[in-house]
């Protein structure tokens, strides 16, 4: 989609500090954390919302990749959050399907 920020990050319009990516996942630091780490972890194929994608096989290996970056990557042993904020009225600023890991410290309710 030509005029959505991560697609444009995922194509390399827009500089970020990747993470990890693979063919259908793209990952990159937040530019501005809420935590001492604080990852987005995003599908390359556009959905806008959580709510959009009907697909469990492409949640599911979203999910199992932040397991991946949280864990094997980013060495979050002592604990992380993930999130995802859906619509507008739940927090979403982005309209790209994105997760957010936040960890490195004790992170309050």
């Amino acid at each position: 989609m030509s005029d959505c920020l991560f697609c444009k990050i995922i194509a390399g319009d827009i500089p970020s500090e990747k993470v990890y990516e693979d063919d259908e996942h793209y990952a990159f630091n937040d530019i501005n954390p809420k935590a001492p780490t604080h990852v987005l972890v995003i599908p390359k194929l556009h959905l806008a919302t959580l709510s959009e994608c009907n697909d469990p096989t492409l949640l599911g290996k979203l999910m199992d990749r932040v397991r991946f970056i949280a864990d094997d990557l980013l060495h979050l042993s002592a604990g992380y959050r993930v999130v995802i904020n859906v619509r507008e009225g739940g927090g979403q600023e982005v309209f790209h399907l994105h997760i957010h890991i936040l960890g490195g410290k004790k992170l309050p309710f």
